[in-house]
């Protein structure tokens, strides 16, 4: 059986023509997420469950489109839910540093809202005016004049006493004085004391009597103006409920079913009543037409203020929502998530009211779905603290973010918590997943449902056809030109060498959305209606470009002979082994000479780059299976007494991975058997002590490095590369390297065993152990056991003699 592959193995190809799809204008649109039926499901779970801690963590890496395809599902699923209500934030008129919360039907916040700023627009037109009528007026001023009138019968009656009792009273700066009198005058001070005694005694005593008389006079005087203030607060009162109480009761009415609105509305109006003087005052500055007009837009400013806290906050508003609403925060601070209290600058000061509270994103998606990056809510200051908070209490507290920080603010509210009822879905990598799992104990209580995104689907004609109808889907989106059929194809062909394999496809859309914007553009420059192959191409034959410096510079090296790297001969001891340099969003294959030096001793196979710590764990893993190899294939039950050092020559970084231990292998065994090895083959292949080859990474980008190198040098035919036969669904090979093999000018064989590479990079039989134990002679495996053998009669001779010259000495 030949072990050389076919040019038809090298590639996935894709018969567009038997779908009879000649472009993708017409194709119908995506309608749901492709190649993810786990995930779907699990969301479908997730989205739908009633119960605390359903939450959902969306895992995938980078560029598949996870957090596009999440909204759109969760749009889906959202349009069939009820639409949730409106929370609106009012003034708390018994304490107004604990802002009260209502909650309405979506639409009724709007309409509440409207409705108190119509009060307020009412109140401020309608009522100085009827503080200003005639017949408020005339009422105020009977009242006034009742008053004046029983002041000044108390006023007269009181002096006429005194006069009787031969006094007069004088008001004074300090207060009203009683002064006796004589012969129609005042009485002098000096007159007063050069009276007699018991004159002075009688005077003394009727002024006693008559500062009684004024005492009680004056308490008089007090009910009559306390009883004239409240009939004029009573005045008041009936004018401004004539003026405002019929809009209230209109609103009573209209909220009849709202049980804390109608406690709001009946708050407002006590308050309203309790505050007239604010309209009278503004009623008689009206009048008085200030002559400063800074001085009456600040009246003006004030008057505004004060009304302020008869308006409605509509903190959130689905009055023009459908169904639940889907909420994505890109930004997830924690104002962001949680919510603010804004600050204003009022007479040099900071200040802040019921009206400043601002909703965050979970408020805004009460009752519907929340979707957030994981990373991002990680970064943010005490973020994913208040957001596991507020899921685990169902209440959301908007405070200060300074106060949590044990900063010093300004004082300010604390608005009363809302219910919340929302779905989170968090978006991120697996990796933050199982961290979060394993580190924080609330994160499996909160989210209690895994929906993983998978990089790849499988090749058959549904999964095709949805492919393509995502490539319709996004050109009509974005407006790019559609895609031929060859386009197709090579986007296709694309995707499966993404996947590396060509029983999948990827679907890693971010990447593919890029190389269609791309295509597109080079379409433009060619002045293209349609996309073709050449275009796809070239779109990715630029994304190389941009990106292979570091790979021509490395290559020019090999080139030049800087870097050492045959490519035809043979050499005893050295192979071509293959790596890959992954530059995050470029990788490729880079050959590597490997070289082995053997002699008798005990040390085993040593790793050179280990031993000088550039050698990774997996490395060294696999260098040291070798060891297991050669015990098990030649030395039964002997003792493998071998000292072999094996390097990467040429080596100035760190070394990781298994993928060369075949290699590696193939360099001792040239050794031991003294058998020279094809320089223009290279070798990829992690081994088992067993001797089989094993699958490795990256094997597409292995073979077109060498292959690169080889072009370079020359291409005799005689070149190739040889890889685990577990790797031939790995294939997905670039079309110029496949033409060379067409051509016989490069190969690709695919073993499963070391002795069937060995037998192509030597030449030479590997032979099979025969029924005595024994290989066949002259074959590698035979040459191999021969010289492990005479090492280990070596050292048994160098051991007795040793022992010997130990006892002579003695």
């Amino acid at each position: 059986m030949s072990l050389e592959l076919t040019p038809r193995q090298l590639k996935r190809h894709f018969d567009i023509d038997r779908m009879g799809v000649k472009d993708t204008e017409k194709l119908d649109h995506l309608t749901g997420i492709i190649g993810q039926e786990r995930a779907v499901e699990s969301l479908q779970f997730g989205l739908n469950i009633k119960g605390v801690g359903f939450n959902t963590y969306v895992a995938g890496p980078p560029g598949i489109g996870k957090m596009t395809s999440v909204k759109s599902f969760i749009e889906k699923v959202a349009s069939k839910k009820e639409t949730p209500p409106d929370w609106c934030y009012v003034n708390n008129f018994s304490d107004s540093y604990n802002p009260k919360v209502i909650q309405l039907p979506a639409g009724k916040g709007c309409d509440l809202k409207k409705d108190m700023e119509y009060l307020v627009e009412h109140i401020q037109q309608e009522l100085p005016k009827s503080f200003e009528s005639d017949d408020y007026n005339a009422r105020k001023d009977e009242i006034m004049n009742n008053l004046n009138q029983k002041r000044e019968e108390l006023s007269r009656e009181l002096n006429n006493r005194a006069n009787e009792e031969g006094f007069t009273i004088q008001p004074s700066p300090v207060g009203i004085m009683i002064i006796p009198v004589k012969d129609g005058e005042p009485l002098k001070d000096s007159e007063f004391q050069s009276l007699s005694e018991d004159e002075r005694n009688e005077i003394q005593e009727k002024r006693e009597k008559i500062q009684n008389d004024m005492k009680g006079a004056m308490k008089k005087i007090r009910k009559i103006e306390n009883e004239a203030q409240n009939k004029v607060k009573e005045l008041d009162q009936r004018v401004a409920l004539n003026s405002v109480g019929g809009v209230i009761d209109d609103l009573m009415e209209k909220y009849s079913d709202y049980e804390k609105v109608k406690k709001y509305l009946e708050d407002v109006q006590d308050d309203i009543l309790d505050n007239l003087d604010m309209f009278k005052q503004n009623s008689a500055e009206k009048k008085s037409e200030l002559p400063v007009p800074q001085l009456k837009q600040q009246q003006q400013k004030m008057l505004e203020l004060s009304l302020r806290k008869y308006t409605v906050n509509v903190t959130v508003d689905n009055s023009k929502q459908e169904g639940a609403p889907v909420i994505v925060e890109y930004n997830p601070t924690y104002n962001n998530l949680i919510g603010r209290i804004e600050k204003e600058m009022q007479m040099g000061a900071l200040t802040t009211d019921f009206s400043m509270i601002r909703a965050g994103s979970i408020l805004k998606a009460n009752g519907g779905f929340l979707v957030l990056p994981v990373e991002d809510v990680l970064r943010g200051i005490y973020s994913y603290d208040g957001l596991k908070r507020t899921l685990r209490s169902g209440k959301i507290h908007i405070e200060e973010l300074g106060e949590k920080l044990g900063y010093m603010t300004v004082k300010t509210i604390r608005p009363e918590p809302i219910p919340v009822d929302v779905k989170v879905v968090l978006v991120g990598s697996p990796f933050i997943y199982y961290l979060l799992q394993q580190y924080d104990e609330d994160f499996q209580e909160l989210f209690k449902v895994k929906a993983d995104f998978d990089t790849q689907m499988d090749i058959n004609d549904e999964n095709i056809g949805d492919f393509m109808s995502f490539i319709s889907t996004y050109c009509h989106k974005e407006e790019l030109r559609h895609l031929a059929g060859d386009a197709i194809r090579k986007l296709l062909e694309h995707a499966a060498r993404m996947a590396g394999d060509q029983k999948k496809l990827s679907i890693k859309f971010g990447l593919l959305a890029d190389i269609l914007r791309e295509a597109d553009f080079w379409a433009g420059q060619n002045g293209s209606s349609l996309v073709n192959g050449e275009d796809v191409q070239k779109a990715l034959d630029h994304r190389i470009y941009r990106s292979n410096l570091i790979q021509k510079r490395i290559q020019e090296m090999i080139e030049r002979g800087t870097l050492l790297i045959d490519t035809d001969g043979k050499k005893v001891g050295q192979v071509n082994g293959l790596s890959v340099i992954n530059l995050g969003n470029y990788m490729f294959g880079k050959p590597n000479r490997i070289t082995a030096t053997v002699s008798p001793g005990r040390e085993g196979i040593v790793d050179i780059e280990r031993e000088v710590k550039l050698g990774g764990p997996i490395h060294s893993k696999g260098v040291l299976i070798l060891s297991g190899y050669l015990n098990q294939k030649y030395m039964n039950n002997s003792l493998l007494t071998l000292s072999a050092k094996v390097v990467f020559e040429q080596s100035y970084q760190g070394v990781e991975g298994d993928s060369a231990s075949s290699a590696e292998l193939y360099a001792i065994l040239s050794m031991l058997a003294d058998a020279p090895i094809r320089q223009n083959i290279a070798v990829t292949g992690s081994v088992n002590q067993h001797g089989e080859v094993q699958a490795i990474g990256g094997v597409n980008e292995k073979i077109e490095g060498f292959f690169d190198v080889c072009q370079t040098n020359g291409l005799t035919g005689e070149q190739g590369v040889i890889i685990p036969d577990s790797n031939k669904k790995n294939l997905m090979l670039r079309e110029e390297v496949i033409k060379a093999i067409e051509d016989n000018k490069f190969h690709v064989w695919a073993i499963t065993t070391i002795d069937q590479g060995i037998e192509i990079l030597t030449g030479i039989p590997a032979g099979e152990r025969q029924a005595d134990g024994s290989f066949p002679k002259n074959t590698l495996n035979e040459k191999i056991e021969s010289r492990l053998k005479s090492y280990e009669k070596s050292l048994k001779e160098l051991s007795i003699s040793q022992i010997e010259k130990h006892k002579e000495n003695d």
